[in-house]
């Protein structure tokens, strides 16, 4: 589950402290943090969704494998992110860490007991189930209504204000997690970096080309204003 965790309009809580949840909160609540390694499964589609998950360090990606093989991502989450918060009782996607990847968690029982005593926590839930609405409606509409060139500006856009630091955006994922996030090939996804580099939209720093930098926000959010 996506989770956007700031925002220019109001508070979101970037953390489970910042939800009320901490070991000295509540004698019944017990936070627990594991490591997995890079490519390691954290829950599968379909188990018992029976805790709730924080990126501590690392990177996660949630995904669905489509009858005919191919992987369909549906959200990256980040440093900070809580995610695996669901409305049913099950897993709707499969967690997996994309690097070597910390993450704290907690009993959802216990989070739900707490959200029945305290109306800050219960906001803050409320608020983080909308916005994973929001994303997977703006993820639909980038699918289903943008051009490859525009499907990676709007990926770009995401990640700037989600992980730029220094001026830098330092990409955890691989092109192929990004092409399967977009509904690309990953020659699709190569041509269009190129494409943007050969504009002097962006850079790329070190020889993997997962450090980029934006040279031109503007020219890069017209592009993603055209559609």
């Amino acid at each position: 589950m996506f989770v956007r965790v700031t925002t220019d309009l109001a508070y979101r809580a970037t953390s489970l402290g910042e939800l009320g949840i901490t070991n000295n909160s509540n004698r019944k609540i017990r936070l627990n943090e594991f490591t997995y390694k890079k490519g390691t499964e954290i829950y599968g589609e379909n188990e018992p969704a029976d805790y709730v998950y924080q990126v501590k360090a690392g990177a996660v990606r949630s995904y669905k494998l489509l009858s005919d093989g191919r992987r369909q991502i549906g959200a990256f989450h980040l440093v900070g992110d809580i995610f695996g918060l669901e409305n049913g009782s099950e897993h709707r996607f499969t967690a997996e860490a994309i690097q070597n990847t910390t993450v704290r968690l907690i009993k959802r029982q216990s989070l739900e007991m707490v959200a029945e005593s305290d109306a800050m926590v219960t906001r803050n839930l409320l608020s983080m189930t909308t916005d994973n609405l929001q994303h997977a409606e703006n993820h639909m509409l980038l699918l289903g209504r943008k051009t490859s060139l525009e499907r990676v500006v709007a990926f770009l856009i995401e990640m700037d204000r989600r992980l730029t630091a220094a001026g830098v955006i330092p990409l955890p994922m691989s092109r192929r997690d990004i092409a399967d996030y977009l509904g690309l090939t990953l020659e699709t996804v190569s041509r269009a970096l190129s494409r943007l580099h050969e504009l002097d939209i962006i850079g790329f720093v070190g020889s993997n080309q997962r450090q980029i930098v934006l040279l031109n926000r503007g020219q890069l959010a017209n592009l993603d204003q055209q559609t």
